[in-house]
C-alpha cells in the first residue's frame, strides 16, 4: 500500500529496542518499516526509503558470523543513521576499526558534545544518554568527524555529511536518553527533510480492509483473554467480518479474582461479541502440577490453549482463521528477531500456533505498542474499564507464582492481587503507572504473629512506570501506600508474613518475575 509522505526503513540487527525506533518515527507521523539485516538489496531498493536507520544488536562486527549488510546499500544516496551496533557496522565498512572495550557501558552515561552538528541541534552540551555496548570504535573511519564522547567512549557519535552517514553509540530511541527525541527529530526533519503523512487514525480502516481481504468470506475464531490486546483485536475483527467471528474465552483458573464473570459481562453487553466461555481451570492446574521452571509453565499453558482451541474449532464448521492480539513487545521478547536477537522469554500466543491449529493467523495488532492499541481501542468505542486496564500476562498468575502453581498458592495470590489493585486505585494511581501487582515467593521466612513464631511465604509487590513496556522504572510509591498494602496482605491472607517491594528497572530486569 502506497503511503503519503516520507518513508523510513529500519534495518534490524536484533536489538531489543528496534521496535522503539519505529514507534518514535510513527509518533512523528512518518511511515516506516523494519526489514531484517539479510534482506535482498533489490527489496530495499523497491521500498524506496527516504532514509535508512541501522539498529543496534547483540553481536560484534568482528565475529565470524556477525550479521552484516552489503556495502552496496550505502550507495543508495539517502541519509543513514547507525545506532550502537549499526554505527559499528558503518565504521567497519568505512575502514574504521572496532574492538572490545576495556570498560563496557550499560545504562546511563554522560554524553559530551564536542562538535556542533545538525544531529545535536538544540541539545544540551552535556546530558545523560543510554548506553548498551561492550565494543567501541578504536579507529575513526577516514572522512568522519567525531561529534560526541563519553568518559569511556572516545567515539560516541560521528558523521560524514558528504556521504550522508551519521552514527550514535548510544540509544536515542529509549526514554532514558535525555535528548533522544530531539536527536531523532533532527535526523528526520533536519537532515532527511522528511514529510509526515502517516497517521495512527488511519489504522482502523486499513486493518479492517486487510482482515476482510484475508478472511475472504470465511470464518474465524478469536482467542480472548480478557485483556486489552485480545479485546481490541476481537472488536477490530468483528468490525470486519461480523457474524463470521466466533470468540472463545477460556477461564484457565489463572485469572484475577472474579475476572471471568466481569469480563464476560462486558463482552456480551457492551461489545456485542459472540463469545463462548470455556471453563478449563481444573485442567490447567492438573497440567501445571509439579512444574517449576517458568519456561515450562509458559509452554504447558500455550499447548493447552492450543488443545482447547483445536477442540472448539472442530465444533465450528468452516473455521479457517485464528485472531490473536499479538503486539510488538510480544514478538521481540519471544523470538530471535530475524535470527539476530537474543531470546528473553517465550509468549504463549506467539509463534507455532498456525501449524498446531491448522488455522491461518490474523494478528492485526502485531506492529503496535500497548499505548497505540489503547488509542485504537478508544476509537473503536471499547469501554474505559477494559481499555485502561493495566497489562496482564498471557499465562496469567502462573508466572507471578515462583515455582509450582497449585490452588492454595493461586488463592493466596488472587487475594493479594485484589488488595494491591484496590489500594493503587484508592490512591488514584491505577491509570498513572504502567503495572502494579504482587508476586508470590514461596520462600519461608520467620515472623512473629500473635506473639507466636510464624514461618510463612513472601509477597513481593511490583509497580513500574513505562510508556511502552520495552523499558520501565520502578514506581516511587508513597510509603503510606506500601504500608497499607503490607498490613492488609499480612492480616487478611493466611500464609503470608512478609511483604517486600521490587525496586529494579527494566533492563536489567523484566517487568514480570518469570
Amino acid at each position: 500500500m502506497e503511503k503519503a509522505g516520507s518513508k523510513i526503513l529500519i534495518i534490524d540487527f536484533g536489538s531489543q529496542y528496534t521496535q522503539l525506533i519505529a514507534r518514535k518515527i510513527r509518533e512523528s507521523n512518518i511511515y516506516c518499516e523494519i526489514y531484517p539485516f539479510n534482506s535482498p538489496v533489490e527489496k530495499i531498493k523497491a521500498f524506496g526509503p527516504d532514509a535508512i536507520i541501522l539498529s543496534g544488536g547483540p553481536a560484534s562486527v568482528y565475529d565470524k558470523d556477525a550479521p552484516l549488510i552489503p556495502a552496496e546499500i550505502f550507495k543508495l544516496n539517502v541519509p543513514f543513521l547507525g545506532i550502537c551496533y549499526g554505527m559499528q557496522i558503518m565504521a567497519s565498512l568505512a575502514k574504521g576499526a572496532v574492538k572490545p572495550a576495556n570498560n563496557r557501558e550499560y545504562g546511563h552515561s554522560k554524553l559530551k558534545i564536542i562538535k556542533e552538528t545538525m544531529l545535536f541541534k538544540g541539545c544540551e552540551k552535556s546530558s545523560l544518554v543510554w548506553m548498551s555496548h561492550g565494543d567501541i570504535i578504536v579507529k575513526n573511519p577516514p572522512g568522519f568527524a567525531i561529534t560526541a564522547e563519553t568518559e569511556n567512549c572516545a567515539v560516541a557519535a560521528f558523521e560524514n555529511p558528504e556521504k550522508k552517514m551519521y552514527g550514535l553509540q548510544f540509544h536515542p530511541e529509549v526514554v532514558h536518553t535525555a535528548c533522544g527525541r530531539k536527536i531523532l527529530d533532527n535526523f528526520l526533519f533536519g537532515i532527511v527533510k522528511a514529510k509526515g503523512g502517516w497517521k495512527l487514525e488511519d489504522f482502523i480502516s486499513r486493518k479492517t480492509d486487510e482482515i476482510k481481504s484475508m478472511a475472504d468470506g470465511k470464518k474465524a475464531i478469536c482467542a480472548l483473554s480478557g485483556g486489552v490486546d485480545s479485546t481490541v483485536a476481537a472488536v477490530l475483527a468483528n468490525k470486519a467480518i461480523k457474524e463470521r467471528l466466533k470468540c472463545i474465552f477460556v477461564d484457565n483458573g489463572l485469572l484475577r479474582e472474579s475476572e471471568a464473570k466481569s469480563v464476560m459481562k462486558y463482552y456480551k453487553e457492551n461489545l456485542n461479541l459472540n463469545v463462548k466461555l470455556v471453563n478449563a481451570s481444573g485442567l490447567f492446574l492438573k497440567e501445571l502440577k509439579g512444574v517449576v521452571k517458568p519456561e515450562n509453565k509458559r509452554k504447558i499453558i500455550g499447548k493447552l490453549f492450543i488443545k482447547i482451541f483445536e477442540r472448539e474449532a472442530k465444533n465450528l464448521k468452516g473455521v479457517n482463521f485464528l485472531v490473536q492480539g499479538t503486539l510488538y513487545p510480544d514478538v521481540i521478547e519471544s523470538v530471535r528477531v530475524f535470527g539476530a536477537s537474543s531470546i528473553i522469554k517465550s509468549h504463549h500466543n506467539v509463534g507455532g500456533l498456525p501449524k498446531k491449529l491448522n488455522l491461518k493467523l490474523i494478528e492485526p495488532l502485531r506492529d503496535l505498542f500497548k499505548d497505540e492499541v489503547r488509542i485504537i481501542g478508544k476509537n473503536l468505542g471499547i469501554p474505559k474499564e477494559i481499555i485502561d486496564r493495566q497489562p496482564f500476562p498471557g499465562p496469567g498468575l502462573a508466572i507471578r507464582i515462583i515455582g509450582e502453581v497449585n490452588k492454595r498458592r493461586l488463592d493466596i495470590l488472587k487475594k493479594a492481587d485484589s488488595i494491591v489493585t484496590e489500594e493503587i486505585k484508592n490512591a488514584g494511581l491505577y491509570d498513572k503507572i504502567w503495572q502494579s501487582f504482587p508476586v508470590l515467593v514461596p520462600v519461608k521466612t520467620v515472623g512473629v504473629m500473635g506473639d507466636k513464631r510464624s514461618y510463612e511465604s513472601v509477597i513481593a509487590v511490583r509497580a513500574v512506570t513505562s510508556s511502552d513496556g520495552m523499558t520501565a522504572d520502578f514506581a516511587k510509591l508513597d510509603y503510606d501506600i506500601l504500608r497499607v498494602c503490607s498490613a492488609r496482605i499480612i492480616s487478611e491472607i493466611k500464609g503470608i508474613n512478609r511483604v517486600v517491594y521490587d525496586i529494579t528497572s527494566k533492563p536489567p530486569s523484566t517487568i514480570e518475575w518469570e
